[in-house]
């Protein structure tokens, strides 16, 4: 996130699992993981974490980035360049609680999820 603040610009906050309340219910090991960092510059606003699912740390999987997108043209231009030449995980549409939303692994192996409500 330090990369993309140094590329972007932008305010960047970051909260380590071991700053949260769930801290003491966790081992210890978990605590210098990113549970949030938010890094926020005009209309780009993107959230990462380093917590992954339980498929456990795979390449490209350490680390997936949200982008909240200020306009529709925005969002399905961000997410039309980031999937050339890598897989859409879920296909960009309106969910059923009507926010745009749609998630891919870019070229490079990269988590990406992209909204615009």
């Amino acid at each position: 996130m330090k990369f993309y603040q140094k590329c972007l610009g932008g305010e960047l906050r970051i909260q380590l699992v071991g700053d949260s309340p769930e801290a003491s219910t966790l081992p210890n090991a978990f605590h210098a993981y990113v549970l949030q960092a938010e890094l926020r510059n005009g209309s780009i606003e993107m959230v990462a974490t380093d917590l992954v699912g339980d498929e456990g740390l795979q390449t490209g999987n350490r680390v997936s980035m949200m982008m909240v997108c200020k306009t529709k043209k925005e969002f399905n231009t961000y997410f039309k360049k980031l999937a050339m030449g890598g897989t859409i995980m879920q296909p960009a549409r309106k969910n059923f609680w009507g926010v745009w939303f749609g998630s891919l692994q870019d070229r490079y192996g990269n988590y990406w999820l992209l909204q615009y409500a």
